[in-house]
């Protein structure tokens, strides 16, 4: 879903962008020379060609040259330009005097203009250059050093600074994307290129250096530490979002550039109004929590927690078990679902106001039934990439990020205590894992009670824990009425740090609990541990924590 917009149509929709340009518009300059060298060869040939059919000259280097005379274009080779054939290896073929003093002389200023006459040298108008794939060489794990070493351009981000500089003179395209709206204005305008349109294109190309000498400073810091003292990332914008946590707030989504995946990767939106950026918080928890889970499973997110998840036989029965642990909370919500969408559950899906809804496929009639609402955001995920191992979490505070390693996968059962004298039954162990599974996605402090592979009340962000499993309780009243005290007997407490007290689990136990799954580390670890034996509950510490702030 990247919002990538033409930079001609970006200019006219940005008022402040407009102005800026026409505080350095010189007037447009016609293109007559143009040097082409690309590692990105995607277009290149057929806009050169419109190139070419200006009347523009064409310069080039190796392999680039070579595809452009493939293409029956006439080509005049650098080294010809410069009078220097490339040396050590094609290390050095555009570090030349020659060459850059073609892309640096001001137009306007007559003693440049002079020196480049006295040189014989004719002036360049037009750049196109993209750089050595690095962020992709550097993606493989397998790459040796001396390869990535090797795809770190010189000349290309060279050649590219200069045309930025002095975009008062020369134009500087550095993706294919920008071939075609280019082309446009050239052949619209008999060969010229408008001031506004030179500054947006260095604008661009800025950007583009930036980011990859951002992919380098990386690669060499992390060589050497997890938390290196200078944490260079460039990121890239994916969309603009309807607007911010409020109305009048502006905001857009960006994506960390050279990352595997994220958020809205291979997500295309089939229906309904621009996604906010609520909506990407809740949908990125959603998402998150349904990939937990092998089977079929539902997570109905609100205000960035979960407000109902379960797993079930099929996709619909997830939703029903979902949607019944708070189902006036699930108003508005943010649905995730890991199994296509067919059309009983669209129609189930229909009874309820969804604010968006992602999900793998969507069958025969299913999108036909949602979209008779205007107002959901139908998103289909075709992801299925895992997500960089190494990415590390991020949180902005004033003047500064808080950067930690992810928190990682839930714990294995073979590494858990049981510490009571009761053990659990598979049945316990089964409920257990599942609360467990969820309360790592709830805001702390969280708890969260569940049985049969559904959660029955959750409890978040309180400042109390017990407060939160009092929460949990209540919201599963309100929601089961006269069923609430049958469901929650033999029920499985989950909590994402250690009970600090015995309150806690007794609140549970007092409404119905069998078991009890937290990480242990309290110093009152043994009273928590004989409240449960008094009650011939079982209790299993996981020996690691899940706050989530």
């Amino acid at each position: 879903m990247r919002a990538t917009p033409a930079w001609s149509s970006s200019m006219t929709e940005s008022a402040s962008a407009a102005s800026r340009a026409e505080a350095v518009d010189d007037g447009a300059i016609r293109v007559r020379r143009a040097l082409i060298s690309v590692s990105d060869k995607t277009g290149v040939a057929d806009f050169a060609k419109s190139l070419a059919a200006l009347g523009v000259e064409i310069l080039s280097t190796g392999g680039t040259a070579s595809a452009l005379r493939e293409a029956g274009l006439k080509v005049t080779d650098v080294s010809e330009f410069t009078g220097q054939e490339e040396i050590l290896g094609g290390r050095v073929k555009t570090l030349h005097p020659r060459l850059h003093a073609a892309l640096l002389a001001r137009r306007e200023d007559p003693d440049h203009i002079a020196t480049l006459e006295r040189e014989g040298i004719e002036p360049i108008d037009l750049v196109c250059v993209n750089l050595y794939p690095f962020e992709e060489t550097v993606a493989s794990r397998e790459v040796s050093p001396e390869t990535a070493v090797e795809n770190i351009d010189i000349g290309g981000p060279t050649m590219i600074r200069a045309a930025a500089k002095n975009h008062e003179g020369v134009a500087v395209v550095v993706k294919p994307e920008s071939y075609d709206a280019l082309c446009a204005e050239l052949e619209e305008s008999g060969g010229e290129v408008s001031a506004s349109t030179r500054h947006w294109l260095a604008n661009e190309a800025f950007a583009q250096t930036a980011r990859y000498d951002a992919a380098i400073s990386r690669w060499f810091a992390t060589s050497y530490e997890d938390f290196p003292e200078h944490l260079v990332v460039a990121y890239e914008k994916e969309l603009d979002l309807a607007y911010g946590e409020n109305p009048h707030q502006r905001a857009a989504l960006y994506s960390e550039a050279g990352i595997r995946s994220h958020v809205l990767s291979r997500v295309s939106k089939l229906h309904g109004r621009a996604l906010s950026f609520n909506n990407m918080l809740d949908l990125d928890s959603a998402r998150r929590l349904v990939e937990d889970f092998e089977a079929p499973a539902c997570a109905i997110v609100k205000h960035n927690n979960p407000c109902g998840v379960a797993v079930g036989d099929d996709a619909l029965d997830a939703y029903r078990k979902a949607l019944a642990c708070d189902p006036m909370s699930a108003f508005c919500g943010v649905i995730a679902i890991d199994r296509p969408v067919g059309v009983k559950l669209a129609e189930a899906l229909h009874e309820n106001f969804v604010e968006v809804l992602i999900a793998p496929a969507y069958e025969n009639g299913a999108l036909e039934v949602l979209q008779q609402k205007e107002a959901i955001r139908i998103l289909n995920e075709e992801e299925r990439r895992q997500p960089d191992p190494d990415e590390r979490d991020a949180k902005r505070v004033l003047g500064g990020l808080l950067i930690q390693d992810r928190d990682g996968d839930p714990e294995p059962r073979e590494l858990m205590e049981v510490v009571t004298e009761t053990q659990p039954s598979e049945e316990q162990w089964r409920d257990m894992l599942f609360a467990w599974t969820v309360v790592r996605h709830v805001r702390s402090n969280a708890i969260v009670i569940a049985r049969d592979g559904a959660t029955l009340g959750i409890g978040a962000g309180q400042m109390s824990r017990v407060d939160s499993v009092r929460l949990a309780v209540e919201k599963c009243r309100d929601a089961r009425g006269e069923d609430a005290g049958a469901l929650l007997a033999g029920s499985a407490v989950a909590s994402d740090a250690f009970f600090p007290f015995a309150d806690g689990p007794q609140a549970a136990i007092d409404a119905g609990a069998t078991a009890v799954i937290q990480p242990g580390g309290s110093k009152r670890d043994a009273e928590v541990i004989e409240a449960c034996d008094a009650a011939g509950v079982a209790m299993v510490f996981t020996k690691h924590r899940h706050f989530r702030h």
